[in-house]
């Protein structure tokens, strides 16, 4: 099992940039793949990134290819998203998520985080 919690959302100006950060308890946080989820007011939760437990293999949404960058680090039991170029339209709670193997739907990631807000204005 693998408790999460994110942090780092906050209010950013069109164009800026802002940093997620996932961090999971437990020692076994290698072996989840990790992804970033948003969901706006009145939306699905939408998948934004993936990554393999290695950290080798990624995958993006075309909403976010080229912007936002998932990263991880196993040592510290650590998973990030870097966002760059944000839009009004990323407004959004974002969380990330485990799942014990590599997996792109909601349904397929068993552990949640709280969700960190995040609201960029234009």
């Amino acid at each position: 099992q693998v408790h999460l919690v994110e942090s780092g959302g906050g209010l950013v100006q069109a164009g800026g940039s802002l940093r997620l950060s996932c961090a999971a308890s437990g020692r076994t946080f290698s072996r989840y793949a990790m992804g970033w989820f948003r969901q706006a007011p009145g939306k699905e939760r939408e998948l934004l990134a993936t990554i393999s437990r290695s950290g080798r293999v990624t995958y993006y949404a075309d909403s976010v290819q080229g912007r936002f960058t998932i990263s991880r680090d196993n040592a510290k039991n650590l998973v990030y998203l870097q966002m760059n170029s944000l839009k009004p339209e990323d407004t959004a709670v974002y969380y990330c998520a485990a799942a014990d193997h590599w997996a792109t739907v909601p349904v397929e990631y068993g552990y949640w985080g709280q969700g960190t807000q995040v609201t960029v204005s234009s």
